[in-house]
């Protein structure tokens, strides 16, 4: 590739928008460009980049038995309607009409699909088990895309999907993915961990993510530097202390100007800890049998000194979305906005109540009348409720597995798995006929992987002020050449010696001042950087320096510069290789 004519260019500022480094230098390097609102068009270096990973994942893939196939984009809605998910998720499920009014869907993951082929394909236990993927393009109708590449609307991922006939299948299955990307990861040079994670919209009771640390995450990851534990915040757990006493009788008080929880115990005198909080949500509900929503008030209870984690809220309500309730629903629910409890509340109104509210006696909770509250509530004598774990965990907070503090961080989701178990093969009639004539549901697996989202993060996580510092295996190319003399000729015949041997150069035979080629060199951030310049040519030399060391300069002969670049390339492809990291799965 030549930089003369290449189509895209280098920008000396960013467009307004870009809120991260990473977003940044991929704009203004040309390696992609903003359409719309969370879609963007891959350039000629963000294009190769990319293919780059998706080699990566593909090899992988293929090494643990996956067979690449290719689903449609555009998904007839009665495979979604089978499962129930063309009801239950929300706007980001974009709908839409064919000309015979047949209603469709742009497929933002394809459990569906692919069950749907499954069904068609595996009918005994002699065609099972089978592990399929894909590197496809999806579309997801975020409301909120942000950061580039990181939170999009239209995405390429690679999702695989395994088929078991039993537990155990599945469990090997999902260990060999677990261990799979950690070596994707690796490969690409991108450091992750991986966290415990809630199943969400995909179903299934068991799930992980592989997250990559950084301040522009939206992920809140819990962990625990002593024991090794990390969860998602969404569904970290951790060891609660209960105020256990005998229950003394319920008492109501004035208590004037209290509608927060501090107000509450500076008037009282007392801790946090000793009070019950209420949280009030509006759940969506969906019959998944014709898809009518319903909407139902919430009261999720806590102990004062915790929060309310929403996302165990919903699991706990088993709605489909929450949002907040405003003060006309509340009243209507029969409570009173701070000074609300389950105490006296109407009965259609879901009480979810956490566990450090339900084992601890003698709490002050809201009254539901202006000005008071209730002395020595207890859960069962004075109210009732779906008990569950719905406190949002927290740096400070007592580890589970080893009662260490935990800590907490910011990071971003580049891949999940899941089991789905069933969920989808029953819903959907698909069976296979088992060893001994009966019929069972085939045993699923999910695995995905964001490739545009996982270059964002490698932007991410290798630049520094001059731009990009891509690692060799996922660089547009592996050698920069640039040339600042008037001889044509000589760079001509380096840039045809070395592609012709199978190196990937970007020729920059632009007629620019040095400054400039530098510039760009930098703002791309190839791994290899070669200069022909004056002095070293008269020496029969060229100047070689490294994206990730532009302090130490090399000299390498001309005569043998092919076989010094080789030796480059294999250097750092070698570091790459001896830092990849291979982390079993144990389950439970």
């Amino acid at each position: 590739m030549r930089m003369s004519t290449l189509f895209s260019k280098t920008l000396r500022e960013a467009p307004n928008g870009a809120d991260c480094k990473g977003y940044e230098y991929l704009l203004r390097a040309g390696f992609i460009r903003q359409m719309g609102a969370g879609i963007f068009s891959l350039l000629p270096f963000g294009f190769n980049a990319t293919r780059k990973i998706e080699q990566v994942i593909r090899e992988e893939m293929n090494d643990i038995g996956g067979q690449e196939i290719l689903m449609p984009l555009v998904n007839p809605a009665d495979i979604w309607k089978e499962t129930g998910r063309f009801y239950s998720i929300d706007k980001e499920l974009s709908r839409f009409q064919d000309r015979g009014n047949r209603d469709m869907v742009l497929a933002m993951t394809h459990e569906e699909c692919v069950t749907d082929l499954a069904r068609g394909e595996i009918d005994s236990y002699k065609r099972l088990p089978q592990l399929v993927y894909q590197i496809q393009t999806k579309w997801r109708d975020d409301p909120r895309p942000r950061a580039g590449l990181i939170r999009v609307r239209e995405f390429t991922m690679k999702d695989s999907y395994s088929f078991d006939r039993t537990q155990e299948g599945l469990d090997d299955i999902y260990a060999k993915h677990y261990k799979a990307y950690f070596r994707i990861y690796s490969r690409c040079g991108l450091p992750v961990i991986v966290v415990g994670a809630d199943s969400g919209m995909m179903g299934g009771k068991i799930s992980h993510e592989y997250m990559y640390l950084s301040p522009i995450g939206e992920d809140t990851l819990i962990t625990c530097s002593e024991c090794g534990y990390t969860a998602n915040r969404q569904v970290a757990t951790f060891k609660k202390e209960y105020l256990t006493s005998e229950p003394k009788a319920i008492e109501k008080i004035l208590t004037p100007n209290t509608k927060t929880i501090d107000e509450l115990c500076a008037f009282l005198k007392i801790e946090k800890k000793q009070t019950a909080k209420a949280v009030f949500m509006v759940g969506t509900f969906i019959d998944a049998s014709n898809g009518e929503e319903q909407e139902k008030l919430i009261i999720g209870v806590i102990r004062g000194d915790m929060d309310v984690e929403e996302n165990k809220l919903q699991n706990a309500a088993k709605a489909n979305s929450l949002r907040p309730a405003h003060i006309e629903e509340i009243v209507a629910g029969g409570m009173v906005p701070g000074f609300g409890s389950p105490i006296g509340a109407k009965a259609e109104v879901i009480a979810i109540i956490d566990d450090s509210v339900a084992k601890s006696n003698n709490l002050v909770a809201g009254a539901n009348e202006e000005g008071y509250h209730l002395l020595n509530t207890n859960f069962g004598r004075d109210y009732s409720g779906i008990v569950a774990d719905i406190a949002s965990a927290t740096s400070g907070n007592a580890c589970p597995v080893c009662g260490k503090p935990l800590a907490s961080s910011k990071g971003v989701e580049v891949g999940n798995i899941f089991q789905l178990g069933t969920r989808y093969s029953e819903s959907m009639n698909c069976f296979f006929q088992d060893v001994d004539g009966t019929r069972r549901p085939v045993i699923m697996g999910s695995y995905g992987i964001g490739v545009g989202r996982l270059l964002a993060c490698l932007a991410e996580n290798y630049n520094d002020d001059k731009g990009l510092s891509l690692p060799i295996t996922v660089a547009p190319y592996q050698v920069h050449l640039v040339s600042l003399v008037k001889d044509a000729e000589v760079g001509e015949k380096i840039y045809k010696d070395l592609s012709d041997n199978g190196i990937e150069v970007l020729f920059d035979d632009r007629k620019e001042s040095a400054g400039v080629k530098f510039a760009d060199a930098d703002l791309i951030g190839l791994p290899i950087r070669i200069t022909i310049g004056n002095r070293s040519l008269k020496e029969g030399k060229v100047e070689v320096k490294l994206r990730s060391n532009l302090e130490e300069t090399l000299s390498y002969d001309l005569d043998n510069i092919v076989g010094e670049i080789k030796d480059l390339i294999a250097k750092l492809t070698k570091e790459i290789q001896d830092k990849i990291v291979e982390k079993e799965w144990i389950k439970g």
